[in-house]
């Protein structure tokens, strides 16, 4: 398997895996974004890997009817999920996007606010993912993130393997490199707020962390 090939079969088996857990229940995140991310009446907020939408339809209810939440994810399992909960409860100000992180069907500077927890890992092209939080982000708008990051650097044999990709450890990357994709991006301000200790996942030990940050530029100044 090629790198080239990497990403469409990781995306597969993360479709597979994550629309399968859809129904079940059970936790499927690394952090607590949302809770750290503080967002405000009249927001509008993107969730990068929504999953069954609970954290999107949190963000409606805190940025009220004059913002908005959209959810992003690749599994259509977990999409149609969050969808019939969002209609059962009856939250209008929440869309739902089936897109790809590394080229997200959304307008550029839409967002005051992103957050996601423990799904950039899964992408083939970290840097895309990144850049996309940039431009999706108007000036000064912010970022709450939660992810995984390695110890030491993934064993070959498995950061080629789509099923270990999958499982949310094998797509990791070393701290230094994690750090310096988000800086090279463009973003500013970048802050650990937690960090866990090392502990083991698959074939590696891995470390939780939430970091926040910021585009550049006073918030609410014209785009370009």
């Amino acid at each position: 398997m090629t790198p080239t090939d990497l990403p469409n079969d990781a995306r597969a088996h993360v479709d597979v895996r994550y629309s399968a857990l859809a129904e079940q229940d059970c936790c499927l995140s690394c952090g607590g974004a949302i809770d750290l991310a503080v967002p405000t009446a009249g927001e509008i907020c993107i969730d990068l890997g929504s999953g069954r939408g609970q954290d999107v339809l949190r963000l409606a209810e805190a940025v009220g009817p004059a913002g908005f939440a959209y959810g992003v994810d690749l599994a259509e399992g977990m999409l149609a999920k969050a969808r019939r909960t969002a209609e059962k409860l009856g939250v209008k100000n929440v869309r739902f996007v089936q897109s790809e992180l590394e080229a997200i069907d959304l307008p550029r500077s839409i967002a005051d606010l992103i957050v996601s927890n423990c799904t950039i890992n899964h992408s083939g092209d970290k840097s895309a993912v990144w850049s996309e939080i940039h431009r999706l982000l108007r000036k000064g708008g912010r970022f709450v993130v939660s992810d995984i990051y390695a110890v030491e650097p993934v064993p070959e044999q498995y950061r080629n393997d789509p099923a270990a990709v999958a499982e949310c450890w094998a797509g990791a990357v070393t701290k230094d490199e994690y750090l310096a994709t988000v800086a090279a991006a463009g973003l500013e301000d970048v802050q650990i707020l937690e960090e866990s200790a090392p502990y083991p996942k698959g074939a590696i030990s891995v470390v939780s962390l939430t970091l926040s940050g910021r585009k550049p530029g006073k918030l609410g100044s014209c785009c370009s």
